[in-house]
């Protein structure tokens, strides 16, 4: 409402009716327009006299101005008691034209008081004539519309204009994103959402919320859009933050965002306007890992001067880069093999899986590829391809070139003639011809692979003899077999497989398991050929190591593996922890070893040998292969991941802390990884608590299977070089051992009584400080190593039998777990720390008396006797700086400085008791 545009009357209602005194006029604004005015005057009456518009539509608006322009007169001039220099402004609510003279009530309530007006400018007789302007804020209002109301009471003046209206923002383009108008309504109301404009988007990565911005109270906008739209791929800013232009020919804008658009990149181009990239000219392409301003590339050109080289049934290949790389960097190459056998050309066919290649038949990045198992005097077509990013776009054929070889050496014909002799549930008797050479050659040994049928997972046995028993077996079973001979020529190709089953129940008689020391079982821990399961086959026996690689060993492709941490170093390279996601298979932690550069082809056969012998074990105690990675650098082992890492130091950190059932129930697993071992043949050489790794749940298993058990000159393990040569770990190997390199079973079991040592001392180091040459003294003298403390005597004897000098007379591994798991069942048993009189023919080691009071001047010195000097700055800090104020020492006093660990509590108070009765030194506690 807007009285200034007003040329007729203005028909607002007085009141009271009968006695108005606001009085419509005509009058002269400030611009001589015509304008309708109401004037009263009444200075001598108190009366209330009102004066109420016409209903005012509120339409969107909550919050309203008015803005009143009036004169007013000064009351002293007017020398009138009743005389006021002010008015009210009131206002009603209604969502319709439904007042009348007497509705609604002519009073404070129901309308509602805006405010009560005053004059900043007064009228005098003869003054200047200045008028007064107010401005005034209704809300919150709710209703279609209102009335306003004047109240005066003895006031002289004249109302000039009354003019009502709302604020809003206008509509509004910024930063790519248009808004509309908004009529602002309160603080918590006023964000107006927005959209982008045409050919604008929100980047990816925004929230996927319009833009919005906030449209204050006067009507101005506020700030910057909160979420920024952007022009989209193809299309760049304008002139302006306003609108988005396409890109032109010739030019693209792959993504988007601020970025303006491009020349289109090598080998490409577009002709349409607003382009995201670029299409390839033809013959060109551009790979879906290329980024879209990539240059088009296209397949290489056919390597070059392929060089053979045969040595019998092996062949190397070697040749020259390509003229042209089409451009790119990712080249790598392919050989394809195909057989011609001994006929005329032209009866060729693609070589079969007998065929293998090392590092790969295919993703070579070098131009060097061995090929192997190949037929003697056969003709072979070894094609070589150029290959990169590109080349699976292209329709033509890679490009490529080709060599003819001729191979020569005599390997064993396949053997035939596979039949069972005899058969019983649990096993089988074979039998096979034996193959005929043609050359000076002759039959060495044959491998044995077999497996149940449907399982696939192949147990490999090795025999000098023409027939094998297969032992072990399930009943009812049916397994195929398979034999191959092996010459100085190398394997032959595996027999066809044969199906066998073994008996159900009950159909063959039951043989009397035969007794410890029998032929099954030689001194050395080996099975006679022939009469055995699950043989281990040592991979240096192999004319190519890297084929027992490929046979006991998983290979795994690299992209699987996430290398997260180094965790330690290795003989060969550094040990990480990763994890390992094979699709199809729940992701899980490995340990990862990894062989250095610059390795040499002996280092590498070295490294992965561990892996080939690995992979031949399945034990819950024996730590697991997951596989390995050979055919990208660099070369690595995978394990399973052991939490708790190696036994000893893991048992040196807890000391104290475990139950004797829990330290003979991680011995029990110790010695049922290593009957699995010797039953298999396998004699480890270096078993020892740090070759043991401990997983989260305390399951120990047994590790190091590679030849980093012979420990270099710079490390930190005790070594001695024996006279035959080669590092040997004195504390831990059998005397038979050291002296003449006999490596058995049984000096495994030598080895094992000093891991039960090793355990039930938590991580102490066997033989203290003693020499090397200390050691073997004292050994060949008969001295033994005495119970740790609080050492079972039922686990110290069993120590002791595992230290006998006669290895006939050690225990076998499987006598140990009988003998633990007794123990564990009647965990009475180890309550018993010793023998009453009993005596020992051994004389134990480290029965010297504890040094003198007089030895330990400080305390320091009596920290370094009792083997806790780990502590000697805490207890200097803590004040305890003499033997007598230690001797006062209590738990409480060990626990303020640090000491937490309840084993070494109880070691330090112990020998505080010593010095607090004998008035001597601690004893030494081992």
């Amino acid at each position: 409402m807007n009285t200034k545009l007003e040329t007729s009357d203005l028909r607002w209602t007085n009141h009271p009716a009968d006695d108005p005194e606001w009085e419509e006029v005509s009058g002269l604004d400030d611009e001589s327009n015509s304008v309708r005015t109401y004037q009263i005057c009444t200075p001598n009456s108190p009366s209330s006299y009102w004066l109420r518009t016409r209903w005012i539509p509120r339409r969107a608006a909550t919050i309203l101005y008015v803005e009143i322009r009036f004169t007013m007169m000064e009351c002293s001039g007017l020398n009138q008691r009743h005389c006021k220099e002010t008015f009210n402004l009131y206002y009603y609510q209604s969502d319709s034209d439904e007042a009348t003279p007497t509705h609604p009530a002519w009073m404070e309530n129901p309308y509602t008081k805006v405010a009560t007006v005053a004059a900043d400018h007064l009228l005098r007789r003869g003054g200047e004539r200045r008028s007064n302007i107010k401005l005034l804020r209704l809300e919150p209002l709710r209703g279609a519309g209102l009335y306003l109301a004047f109240q005066s009471q003895g006031a002289c003046m004249a109302l000039l204009s009354v003019r009502v209206f709302y604020r809003k923002c206008p509509p509004l383009s910024r930063a790519f994103a248009s808004f509309p108008e908004t009529i602002p309504h309160s603080l918590v109301e006023q964000v107006t959402m927005g959209v982008c404009v045409e050919n604008a988007v929100t980047p990816p990565g925004e929230q996927s919320q319009p833009p919005s911005m906030l449209c204050g109270e006067d009507g101005q906008w506020v700030g910057q859009p909160t979420s920024s739209c952007a022009c989209r791929p193809g299309y760049e800013a304008g002139e302006t933050d306003v609108r988005c232009r396409a890109c032109p020919s010739g030019q693209f804008k792959a993504g988007s965002g601020p970025g303006g658009c491009s020349p289109c990149p090598a080998n490409s181009n577009t002709k349409i306007p607003g382009s995201a990239y670029c299409p390839c000219h033809s013959g060109y392409h551009r790979a879906d890992s290329d980024p879209a301003h990539a240059a088009c590339t296209r397949p290489p050109s056919a390597p070059r001067s392929i060089v053979s080289q045969i040595n019998d049934t092996t062949v190397t290949l070697e040749w020259s880069e390509p003229l042209d790389r089409g451009g790119r960097g990712d080249l790598t190459y392919r050989v394809l093999c195909s057989s011609c056998g001994t006929g005329l050309a032209g009866s060729c066919s693609a070589c079969d899986d007998s065929v293998l290649y090392r590092p790969a038949q295919r993703g070579l990045t070098q131009r060097r590829v061995v090929i192997w198992g190949l037929r003697p005097h056969s003709k072979y077509t070894f094609t070589v391809q150029s290959l990169n990013g590109v080349s699976a776009l292209s329709q033509s054929e890679p490009a490529s070139d080709r060599v003819n070889v001729t191979t020569s050496r005599d390997v064993p014909p396949p053997v035939s003639g596979l039949r069972r002799a005899a058969v019983s549930e649990t096993s089988l008797t074979l039998d096979w011809n034996i193959p005929v050479l043609q050359n000076q050659y002759q039959i060495l040994d044959y491998q044995v692979r077999y497996s149940p049928k449907e399982a696939g997972q192949w147990q490999y046995v090795s025999s000098r003899s023409s027939s094998v028993v297969l032992t072990g077996l399930q009943r009812a079973l049916l397994y195929q077999v398979q034999v191959r001979a092996r010459s100085q020529a190398g394997y032959g190709s595996f027999s066809a497989a044969s199906v066998f089953n073994t008996q159900p129940d009950g159909t063959s008689p039951r043989r009397r398991r035969r007794g410890r020391g029998s032929e099954m079982n030689d001194k050395s821990g080996h099975y006679p050929m022939g009469q055995t399961m699950k043989v281990y086959i040592d991979p240096f026996t192999y004319e190519d190591p890297n084929e027992a690689v490929r046979e006991f060993a998983k290979e795994i492709d690299a992209s699987f593996v996430k290398i997260e941490e180094v965790i330690g170093a290795g003989e060969f390279g550094e040990v990480c922890r990763g994890r390992l996601r094979i699709p199809g298979r729940k992701e899980n932690y490995v340990a990862i070893k990894t062989l250095k550069g610059g390795y040499t082809e002996k280092q590498r056969r070295d490294f992965l040998s561990e892996a080939s012998i690995m992979g031949q074990f399945q034990h819950p105690n024996i730590i697991h292969l997951e596989g390995v990675i050979t055919t990208s650098c660099p070369v690595m082992i995978l394990t399973e991941f052991m939490e708790n890492g190696a036994l000893d130091s893991f048992l040196r950190v807890n000391d104290g802390q475990f139950t004797t059932i829990q330290l003979v129930g991680m011995l029990r697993g110790i010695a049922a990884g290593m009957k699995y071992l010797s039953d298999m043949s396998f004699v480890h050489r270096d078993l020892a608590a740090r070759n043991i790794l401990v997983n989260s749940n305390l399951v120990c298993k047994v590790s190091d299977f590679g030849l980093s058990r012979f420990l270099t000159e710079n490390s930190s393990d005790p070594t001695y070089t024996s006279s035959l040569g080669g590092k040997i770990p004195i504390r831990w190997t059998a005397p038979e051992a050291i002296a003449y390199r006999k490596f058995t079973s049984a000096s495994d079991a030598w080895s094992y009584g000093i891991v039960m040592w090793e355990v039930m001392s938590y991580g102490e180091r066997p033989y203290w400080d003693m020499s090397n040459q200390d050691v073997i003294n004292a050994i060949e003298q008969d001295y033994r190593l005495p119970p740790p403390p609080e050492c079972p005597a039922s686990l110290h004897a069993l120590m002791l039998d595992c230290w006998q000098k006669e290895r006939a007379n050690r225990p076998r591994f499987c006598d140990v777990v009988a003998a633990l798991d007794r123990l564990i069942r009647n965990p009475a048993s180890l309550k018993v720390t010793h023998l009453e009189g009993s005596s020992s023919s051994q004389p134990l080691l480290d029965q010297r008396a504890p040094p003198p009071l007089s030895a330990c001047g400080s305390v320091s010195e009596w920290l370094r006797a009792v083997k806790m000097e780990r502590y000697e700055q805490s207890f200097l800090q803590a004040g305890f700086t003499s033997l007598d104020i230690v001797s006062q020492l209590n738990t409480e006093d060990l626990l303020r400085v640090g000491v937490t660990l309840a084993g070494h509590q109880k070691k330090i108070l112990s020998s505080i008791q010593t010095l607090r009765i004998h008035k001597t030194p601690p004893t030494l506690l081992y």
